[in-house]
């Protein structure tokens, strides 16, 4: 989003830093913040002299106690040497002490909180030992955010959802576990598959009449009727009425726009052959059903059971249908810019998501990956919901903030162990996958739970009316 008012010029603010060098000295950062933006800042930093000689002399130190200089014992090698042979090692390595902390020292300073920042490569920042060091950071920063009312005396609404779970829908989970108990046998010979019938099918495509890699599927059980597909094509058509042993070839055209190179443009031809015609017996609803389900005494209490589990889900589908109206209605309320930054990597995200999704059920096994104009099409597509996403993001994170919402030890456990079970992975696997991204999947773990912690907050102050 871009700035509401017209252009005018960067504005500079200079802040000085009393620093502590020891007990008895007190240095000064020098500091310039210049605003480039609603949403960026550049931080000149000036170091002082007496910090960055300091540095220089910790540094010839270390380095003294390092290498090996011919003539002389270790650590013992003369100042002069060293600085003519190693000076630009030196500084590379004082740089890299310095610009980090006083980074950190002057953000806390200017009461900034960076999205992203844009430091110098080392070989374009210059150091000079006995003089202050200079360096230049820009930064790109998360909004000042006016919340609105969310909480008492004027608490956020909702419409009551009296929904509730009917006997009709304890019938259908039944059913649903009938289904799941139920035996898959032969059919006689000669059948004729029908609606509700279980073909075992091989498919395979052929073009110009040899086999295409990536398009052989054997054994495949498949429910006519179900209209799921089988490497992207719907074969409950070509089973209709077919007996095991019958084979069926199914042409199959792939516009010239195809991702896959191999078939744009050009006609596939589908060997679809019928391996053996299987139908479904169901056991009966009574109470050696209901034993053969698990813990159960009697098909009345598999029933009533069944009917506890579908309240609780329903408990929980209602809330977060509750909070998913609470988040909508602060995204509408709320009006900032948004940092380019989150919205790209949220876009990033989005756009993995959706290739992913469209690698699912393609003719084969694998896709290239879409050309530049495509990924641009998708992102562009998303950008909306990227743009919600973030600003959502950015009003919870506020809300936490307001509230002094934090993230235990205990609370990152908690969400581990959920994520294991949503996942079904064991929780070391789960902790061994995040531990191998970083810090930086530890800090996204712990955002997204804070997030959480600040739309429950806001869920819990809502009235629910009717």
């Amino acid at each position: 989003m871009g700035n509401r008012g017209g252009s005018s010029p960067p504005s500079r603010t200079t802040i000085p830093n009393p620093l502590k060098l020891d007990g008895s000295q007190i240095l000064t950062m020098k500091m310039e913040v210049t605003e480039l933006g609603p949403m960026k800042r550049a931080l000149k930093i000036e170091v002082p002299a007496a910090e960055v000689t300091q540095q220089f002399s910790r540094a010839y130190v270390e380095l003294n106690r390092q290498v090996h200089v011919p003539g002389f014992r270790p650590g013992k090698a003369p100042l002069a040497i060293l600085e003519k042979r190693y000076a630009k090692t030196v500084e590379e390595d004082v740089i890299r002490k310095l610009v980090p902390d006083f980074y950190d020292r002057a953000i806390k300073e200017a009461g900034i909180h960076p999205v992203v920042v844009d430091i110098p490569p080392l070989d374009r920042v210059k150091i000079k030992k006995d003089s202050p060091f200079t360096f230049t950071a820009t930064v790109e920063i998360k909004p000042t955010i006016e919340l609105r009312d969310y909480k008492s005396p004027s608490p956020m609404s909702l419409q009551a959802d009296k929904r509730t779970v009917a006997e009709e829908q304890v019938d259908r989970a039944l059913e649903v576990f009938r289904e799941q108990q139920a035996r898959l046998d032969a059919a006689p010979t000669g059948t004729a598959l029908a609606d509700g019938d279980y073909a075992v099918v091989d498919l395979e495509g052929f073009l110009d009449g040899v086999a295409l890699e990536g398009t052989k599927k054997e054994g495949q059980l498949h429910r006519v009727g179900s209209k799921a597909s089988l490497l992207g094509i719907e074969i409950d058509a070509h089973l209709l009425g077919k007996q095991e042993g019958e084979v069926v070839d199914i042409p199959q055209t792939y516009p010239v726009s195809h991702p896959d190179h191999r078939v744009a443009g050009k006609v596939v031809q589908f060997r679809l052959e019928i391996k053996g015609v299987k139908r479904k017996t169901l056991p009966a609803l009574d109470d050696e059903f209901a034993k053969d389900c698990g813990p159960y005494a009697s098909i009345q209490d598999l029933r009533e059971k069944l009917r506890s589990e579908m309240e609780k889900a329903l408990k929980k589908d209602i809330e977060e249908s509750y909070k998913d109206t609470l988040l909508k209605r602060l995204v509408e309320t709320h009006h900032f810019d948004l940092p380019d930054t989150l919205v790209e990597r949220e876009l990033t995200t989005i756009v993995r998501q959706q290739l992913q999704a469209q690698q699912r059920g393609k003719v084969t096994d694998s896709l290239p990956e879409p050309a530049a104009e495509e990924l641009k099409a998708i992102r562009e597509e998303h950008r909306e919901e990227a743009n919600r996403r973030v600003k959502a993001g950015l009003i919870l994170e506020a809300i936490a903030e307001k509230e002094n919402l934090s993230v235990s030890q205990d609370d990152l456990n908690h969400e581990v162990t959920r994520l294991a079970k949503e996942l079904r992975v064991p929780i070391a696997d789960l902790v061994k996958m995040i531990q191998a991204g970083g810090q930086d999947s530890v800090e996204e773990l712990r955002a997204r739970i804070l997030v959480d912690k600040a739309l429950d907050l806001v869920y819990r102050q809502a009235v629910i009316q009717g």
